[in-house]
């Protein structure tokens, strides 16, 4: 009897992991290469300091993914056309789509560029630069090869298939950063003090608007709930995407807190990205050191040059009210737009501080405006019935909202000073 139930145990274990998908694709969207520098610096400049940040950051991720989880499967619409059909004020309305539609364009051009730029600095601390100098203009060529990958991938018009490819990536960067990780030996009670013990250094506040605002991403609340519509159809497949999201954020964590570790064991003095990280492993712990936080690092690269553009197409088709299907012309337009952009930007090595800055403004004014609303559609009756916002999650959303209120005012303070 015991054998049987263990028998059956496992099946639905297998089952549950056959179904799993999306929640790879929001890792590979918040786990790119400026969590990865971010993470990396906070290592080195404040030990394990910070962990606590991560910790609370993941608790926030997965409260507003699970809603948007909810969304996708319970309403199966995105959270921008429910916007469009749930909010009563005409003006409110169209403001809101108008910022959407800007924070998430040109925002994730941007972070394209610098997905792209992460990739390449992996394949530059392995392998060198490759580079070709082009009327006083030095051309990465690393970059059209990134951007071609993303390209074939995007362009093959299969949701099977991204799953698939992303899934890999993600295994294979969660793999490389935790063996990088481990490399270093760390204490595991300087860990657990890192995550308990609730402590800022001075000169850390920055790193700590930052880590958060790298973990807790606006658009992928927009991309989760367009994502999960598109693998589940019933409301019973709901258990299966709330396991899918946990499995996701929780090795999303895991991937950051390794890189903070390793960064943390590492004696540098000049960090300014994860690849000035794998170069500081190989004199500490050996040659081979350096190619697992370089994996990583592509790997980071690749998934969010791939998740980026395809969420600003999600986004884009739900404010026009066009098809958001892989194979529709008006979908594969903007995500080769944001890519070749994307690609030209990082090939160039064009200054990208200004966009950048732009891009976390609007994404800071943008991270409350789209909790507020959230918070607001999964309290409708009509649309989600039993399955709601309870007391306690209103609650929790309340003191989100809040934070997220705080953590826009300050970035924006820090960014304009």
């Amino acid at each position: 009897m015991k054998i049987l139930f263990n028998s059956k145990m496992f099946n639905k274990f297998l089952n549950t992991i056959s179904n799993m998908g999306p929640g790879a694709l929001i890792a590979a969207a918040f786990i790119g290469p400026g969590t990865v520098t971010i993470c990396s610096i906070s290592g080195t400049n404040f030990g394990y300091t910070l962990l606590w940040v991560i910790f609370l950051s993941l608790i926030i991720v997965m409260i507003l993914q699970e809603m948007s989880v909810r969304i996708g499967i319970i309403s199966q619409k995105s959270l921008t056309e429910l916007i469009k059909t749930e909010l009563d004020n005409s003006f409110l309305k169209k403001l809101l789509i108008v910022l959407i539609f800007i924070a998430i364009i040109i925002g994730n051009t941007a972070y394209e560029a610098g997905n792209i730029s992460g990739a390449i600095l992996g394949f530059e601390a392995i392998i060198g630069t490759f580079s070709y100098n082009l009327n006083n203009i030095n051309i990465n060529l690393i970059s059209p090869f990134i951007g071609l990958l993303g390209f074939i991938i995007l362009y093959k018009g299969s949701y099977k298939l991204l799953e698939k490819t992303l899934i890999f990536f993600v295994f294979l960067m969660s793999l490389s950063f935790i063996i990088s990780a481990i490399i270093t030996k760390p204490e595991l009670n300087n860990i657990i003090n890192g995550i308990i013990q609730l402590r800022a250094p001075n000169n850390s506040f920055l790193t700590i608007l930052s880590l958060i605002g790298t973990t807790v991403v606006p658009y992928n609340i927009f991309l989760h709930s367009s994502l999960v519509k598109e693998k589940w159809k019933k409301k019973t497949d709901l258990t299966i995407a709330k396991i899918d999201l946990f499995i996701a954020v929780i090795l999303g964590g895991i991937v950051s807190i390794s890189i903070i570790i390793t960064g943390a064991n590492v004696s540098l003095l000049n960090i300014s990205n994860a690849a000035d990280l794998a170069l500081g492993l190989e004199p500490l712990y050996g040659p081979a050191s350096k190619y697992f936080m370089g994996i990583g690092l592509i790997a980071a690269g690749i998934t969010s040059s791939i998740t980026a553009p395809l969420a600003a197409s999600f986004v884009a088709c739900g404010c026009f009210g066009w098809k958001s299907d892989f194979k529709s012309r008006k979908f594969k337009f903007i995500w080769i737009t944001i890519l070749i952009i994307g690609t030209i930007i990082s090939s160039t090595g064009i200054d990208l501080i200004i966009i950048i800055e732009f891009a976390q403004i609007t994404n800071a004014l943008l991270l409350p405006i789209i909790v507020i609303v959230l918070y607001y559609i999964m309290n409708n009756n009509k649309v989600f019935g039993s399955y709601t916002n309870s007391v306690y999650q209103n609650f929790i959303g309340f003191l989100i909202i809040v934070i997220t209120i705080f953590l826009s005012i300050k970035t924006i303070l820090t960014l304009f000073n």
